[in-house]
């Protein structure tokens, strides 16, 4: 059940970046000053973190389907997945300025 509203949680989130909002939410940004978070396109910085939320939400969903159905494939399956795309993200996002504007 708490699996569950975290999916919730975070699908709501990830919504919500997708949609370019919230870039508060992404740490980091919102430690930089205001001329540095103008360097960036907070757009497309929210549409990819929004997007690596809802890939996290869609791997967590493995966790609840290992525990309703009893089978622990399902679990590595999700674990795998959720790893990867924290992997993944960390390092599309870091490596060159792909957010920042031109």
């Amino acid at each position: 059940m708490l699996l569950s509203f975290g999916i919730l949680v975070f699908t709501i989130i990830g919504v919500f970046l997708l949609n370019g909002k919230g870039t508060f939410l992404i740490a980091g940004f919102n430690m930089l000053s205001q001329e540095d978070k103008e360097k960036y396109d907070k757009l497309a910085l929210g549409k990819f973190y929004g997007k690596t939320i809802l890939a996290l939400s869609a791997s967590m969903v493995f966790w609840v389907l290992s525990d309703i159905l009893k089978n622990d494939v399902l679990f590595i399956i999700g674990l795998i997945l959720f790893v990867t795309i924290i992997i993944f993200s960390l390092i599309y996002s870091n490596l060159g300025d792909r957010f920042k504007k031109e």
